[in-house]
């Protein structure tokens, strides 16, 4: 089976965002486990212009590369961290002191979302966390994990609702009281990207990225343009 549904994505057959869930399926991730939930990765980079090009190399994550080294400023500073790390401490040196994928990282993502809310609450003694460490904007989630600003405990990927769901993105009537951040007020909606003029258009934040030929080719590791691809 697992042949099968490589040969299927390869021949376009099933899409890039159903190839990733079988994957998963066959690593044993599950929805029923918050500790081994699907992860699907960043797929889109740009979370500022007013129209979106898949078509540009640019637009899109370097698939290439984890999440956390997507500019040579960031893959210095985890290189530093690991060839500076002290030999007496007892811990082997390490790149990357978090996980990619956590309990906490998928009701973080769908905190709007029951049964997720109730788990968020468990987690945070029932309490949802400070506003400002809230999911509150898919650009500003992106370039905590990725921009060379970021620092060195974020390096989550993505969880799969957020390619075909606008729900982790709404609070309805302000259901849900996530309280005031320092700077940006209240916190509701997640502020979605420029490009997007509704919530069900940047469900989730591939867009139509999910089935495009530019990230396929990307996923399979060549080039969307020239002789490669």
């Amino acid at each position: 089976r697992r042949s099968r549904a490589t040969e299927d994505w390869v021949q376009r057959r099933i899409g890039n965002l159903e190839y990733l869930l079988l994957l998963n399926s066959f690593a044993g991730r599950t929805y029923n486990d918050l500790a081994q939930y699907p992860v699907v990765p960043w797929v889109l980079a740009d979370y500022s212009s007013p129209a979106l090009d898949l078509e540009d190399p640019s637009a899109l994550r370097d698939l290439s590369r984890p999440i956390g080294v997507q500019t040579p400023a960031r893959a210095a500073l985890f290189r530093e961290r690991y060839e500076s790390w002290p030999g007496d401490m007892g811990i082997p040196p390490f790149h990357y002191g978090s996980h990619y994928s956590s309990a906490g990282y998928v009701t973080w993502f769908l905190l709007r979302l029951e049964p997720y809310t109730t788990r968020a609450l468990e987690l945070q003694d029932g309490r949802f966390d400070l506003a400002d460490r809230l999911f509150w904007s898919i650009g500003d989630a992106y370039h905590g994990c990725a921009g060379d600003g970021a620092g060195t405990n974020d390096v989550k990927e993505l969880v799969p609702e957020l390619f075909y769901l606008p729900d982790p993105l709404v609070n309805p009537s302000s259901r849900l009281d996530l309280g005031r951040t320092q700077m940006r007020g209240s916190v509701s909606d997640v502020v979605l990207p420029p490009w997007a003029v509704a919530s069900a258009a940047a469900a989730g934040v591939g867009g139509g990225a999910r089935h495009g030929c530019a990230p396929g080719c990307a996923l399979r590791g060549v080039p969307g343009r020239g002789a490669r691809a």
